[in-house]
């Protein structure tokens, strides 16, 4: 197989996983890839369950779809990643429960939608900023997380769900898990936990170098 050939293996069985455990449902959410000429990404309305390879769109580097059935409508907001960030390879974008529950009731800061909980979450995920709400596929959502394409590992679209981005799918989903899942330790804790006490986090930084 061939690195296009890998990449949508890759691509369907991350889709299938997430889809199993329930962080999407229907034709929610969306997954993209990196090639050298352009990249791969689900088509519209795709089920992330039901991916078939040879369906996954594939677009070029200007944005032009080149094969696959239609591209997702929120390509320009994968495109914006990848040409502000040259160390990502996977984008996945899920509209998971917990996180989506959390823009509806309050998240912790704009800046950060969660405090730091845990440690993986400090070091795998990191700061998550808001974006506002905006319709899906929006090409102001796109501007928007285009300035943070460089300064964290993705976003919370309010009442849509996270966009997360890494060095490649496999990465990118692992971080969108451990998102969701301290989302819901986060929201079925009553009262509330106190975060990560300052000292806490500065060990993570130095021995994980965790970007906190």
């Amino acid at each position: 197989m061939n690195i296009e050939e890998l990449l949508r293996a890759e691509i369907c069985a991350v889709g299938a996983s997430l889809f199993a455990r329930g962080y999407t449902v229907g034709s929610a959410g969306n997954i993209s890839a990196r090639l050298e000429d352009g990249w791969l990404i689900t088509p519209t309305d795709a089920c992330l369950g039901r991916l078939k390879p040879e369906e996954i769109a594939k677009v070029s580097k200007d944005g032009t779809w080149v094969s696959g059935n239609k591209p997702s409508k929120t390509l320009e907001l994968h495109r914006q990643v990848y040409d502000r960030n040259p160390s990502v390879n996977g984008v996945v974008h899920t509209h998971s429960t917990a996180l989506v529950a959390l823009t509806l009731n309050g998240v912790w800061s704009n800046d950060d939608i969660l405090p730091p909980l845990t440690p993986y979450q400090v070091m795998k995920v990191g700061h998550i900023p808001l974006i506002a709400y905006q319709r899906p596929g929006s090409p102001d959502v796109a501007a928007q997380v285009a300035q943070w394409a460089l300064r964290v590992r993705g976003v919370m679209l309010e009442r849509l769900g996270p966009v997360v981005w890494e060095s490649s799918v496999s990465k990118a989903s692992f971080a969108l898990e451990e998102l969701e899942e301290t989302a819901k330790l986060w929201m079925m804790s009553n009262p509330k936990p106190a975060p990560l006490q300052e000292h806490a986090i500065e060990e993570l930084r130095s021995v994980f170098s965790a970007k906190w």
